[in-house]
């Protein structure tokens, strides 16, 4: 017969047995997963085109996020849904991994419209980081496209990407105030 302290053990040895590892965030794996990025996305996450985000220095949290938003449908894109459909869980852990990990792209924007930018721009540093680089699952603005975050703002408040907190946020700004945000954190 099996004492208290026995069934203590074994309970023990069974619960240890059946604990999953956590596997770290494999960078150089996410780079060879991220080597279909680059179209549009540009060498080493810096996009040339303002159409697509630039992802380096991208938070992993945000990245490994929107990849799970694409993969569930949850986001709508048809090119990214098809692009995340092929990647499991670790593969856009790493992927994120790797973006994180690039040095971050400057994009630029109008000098005049980033100045007015500026001037607003606080209000959303507090989520995206002092300087914009981002914040877990906040997304980095700092050198983004300022055509990229404009189309997202016009979204957000469009409604055609969803976010609570970005809806009504993107809801209080005129058409002037999304394009001075957008060249502010481009210049970034």
């Amino acid at each position: 017969m099996f004492s208290l302290k026995h069934s203590l053990s074994a309970c023990l040895v069974l619960a240890y047995s059946y604990a999953l590892p956590t596997l770290a965030a494999d960078a150089a794996a996410g780079a060879e997963k991220a080597a279909m990025c680059v179209g549009c996305h540009g060498p080493n996450g810096k996009s040339s085109n303002a159409q697509w985000p630039n992802l380096a220095a991208q938070q992993p949290a945000y990245v490994a996020a929107q990849l799970k938003a694409f993969k569930s449908g949850a986001r709508a894109n048809p090119m990214m849904q098809s692009m995340a459909a092929n990647l499991n869980d670790q593969d856009i852990e790493n992927v994120a991994a790797y973006f994180a990990g690039q040095p971050a792209a400057k994009a630029g924007g109008d000098p005049a419209l980033a100045k007015t930018g500026a001037e607003k721009g606080a209000m959303c540093l507090g989520c995206h980081g002092g300087q914009a680089q981002g914040n877990g699952q906040f997304p980095r603005l700092a050198g983004q496209h300022p055509g990229y975050l404009l189309t997202q703002l016009k979204n957000f408040k469009e409604g055609t990407r969803q976010s609570g907190p970005m809806q009504g946020m993107a809801g209080t700004l005129s058409e002037d105030d999304m394009k001075a945000l957008a060249a502010y954190f481009g210049s970034l």
